[in-house]
């Protein structure tokens, strides 16, 4: 099964992640509750990482598919 997107949602996915990252890594430093600091923290690098992966991986693809001659 294939979730199809739309292009203006798909195209701003890997910074929905990256903004997503950022924002919890800030929440980490401000909760003091139980283990959310924790929880904060590593779904945040998490989120960073995945919107990292996502971007480059489409730059190397992009640029690899403008690289190769149409048959």
């Amino acid at each position: 099964m294939r979730i199809w997107l739309s292009k203006p949602f798909y195209e701003l996915l890997p910074y929905f992640y990256l903004a997503s990252g950022l924002s919890l890594l800030l929440a980490s430093l401000y909760l003091n509750y139980w283990h959310w600091p924790t929880i904060c923290l590593v779904s945040g690098i998490i989120c960073l990482v995945i919107g990292l992966f996502v971007l480059l991986r489409r730059r190397d693809f992009r640029s690899d598919s403008l690289k190769k001659p149409i048959k």
